[in-house]
């Protein structure tokens, strides 16, 4: 990546321009470009050159003649999440469905995302950048801005465990625990009161890491040492877990996910959110008989931000844990050379404009 000076946007009337002071660094964006026609050939990359950056918050520098509910100064999010407000999906409020839907400043999800990308050109790996006021996420003062850089995998994991409806009765397994995005799936898990929440990673010091966060709620399996459905079937004296989430990236071994997949109780479901490479071959007449559902679940509302935001400001959710590591933008290079040196999901990368 390379610096380079353009002018500063001006927003429209339904846009913010947000002043950028931590934007999170993806673990995948340094192979962005090498590896992407082999994980995701199906989703479209920006047109070059093009403004990177997934995760950015800042400070509301100007609004729109049409903005009403934001003034400068605000610190918020911007969720990167566009879509076109106008197609079905987006006026039923189902706006991940939208056709058009697409990340700014990282990647689309079908033909129609180079509209999106002209829309909003900005990356968060900028000083400055235009934003729809629809994906605006009001940051409370005890929520970082390097905190809220990272509300991308949060996020990811939160909506899950909202698709998957847990709460106090459930027993929740993720599959990845100690990684990014299975780490703030346990985090907020453990916010909505999920009576029981068990982790399967490979490293050990990790896991022990992430049981101590909570460790009469929390239990830990390296995998290898046991069988994931035979452990779950132990933890719950038989009876399998209600949900689980699975957070393993494009690169994990298929095994682990079928393995854990079975570990749920009858009635249970599968939530898919990291991603694994391949075509993954499923007994779909054992789901059928057992009443069981496997399901994928992409990103997370600006909404769902703000409850995460709002969990954050009331304490019932501690961020503590993350250990940021913040660089200027002149040195994003380094960052994303940096990052696979991370110490799982408890190493956050941020630039700081």
């Amino acid at each position: 990546m390379v610096i380079e000076q353009i002018p500063v946007p001006e927003p429209r009337p339904t846009d913010v321009l947000v002043r950028v002071k931590a934007c999170g660094i993806v673990p995948n964006l340094g192979n962005v470009l090498s590896n992407w026609q082999k994980w995701f050939p199906h989703l479209p990359l920006p047109r070059l050159p093009a403004i990177f950056g997934l995760d950015p918050a800042g400070v509301i520098e100007q609004v729109g003649s049409q903005v009403h509910d934001f003034k400068p100064g605000d610190r918020v999010y911007v969720n990167p999440a566009r879509y076109c407000g106008g197609c079905r999906a987006c006026r039923s409020g189902n706006t991940t469905a939208c056709r058009f839907y697409t990340f700014n400043g990282y990647f689309g999800f079908s033909e129609h995302s180079q509209t999106m990308f002209d829309d909003y050109p900005y990356g968060g790996l900028c000083e400055y950048m235009t934003a729809p006021q629809y994906s605006l996420v009001k940051l409370p003062d005890n929520l970082s801005y390097e905190c809220a850089a990272r509300f991308g995998y949060l996020g990811t994991g939160y909506r899950a465990l909202r698709q998957a409806n847990v709460g106090p009765s459930t027993t929740l397994l993720i599959n990845g625990i100690s990684g990014t995005l299975g780490l703030g799936a346990a985090l907020f898990g453990l916010a909505v009161g999920a009576r029981k929440i068990l982790g399967t990673a490979r490293n050990k010091e990790l896991l022990q890491r992430v049981k101590a966060i909570a460790p009469e709620r929390i239990e830990v399996l390296s995998l290898g040492e046991e069988h994931i459905a035979d452990w779950a079937s132990r933890i719950t004296g038989g009876e399998g877990v209600d949900v689980i989430i699975d957070a393993l990236g494009p690169g994990s071994p298929q095994s682990s996910m079928l393995e854990a997949l079975k570990s749920l109780r009858r009635g249970g479901q599968q939530v898919n959110i990291g991603a694994v490479a391949g075509e993954v071959p499923v007994n779909l007449h054992y789901l059928m008989d057992n009443d069981q559902r496997l399901v994928g679940s992409v990103w997370f509302t600006a909404g769902q931000g703000q409850e995460m935001a709002d969990m954050v400001e009331s304490g019932v959710v501690d961020l503590s844990v993350f250990e940021h590591h913040a660089y200027s933008l002149e040195d994003v290079n380094i960052a994303l050379g940096g990052i696979e040196n991370r110490i799982g999901g408890f190493s956050n990368f941020v630039i700081c404009p």
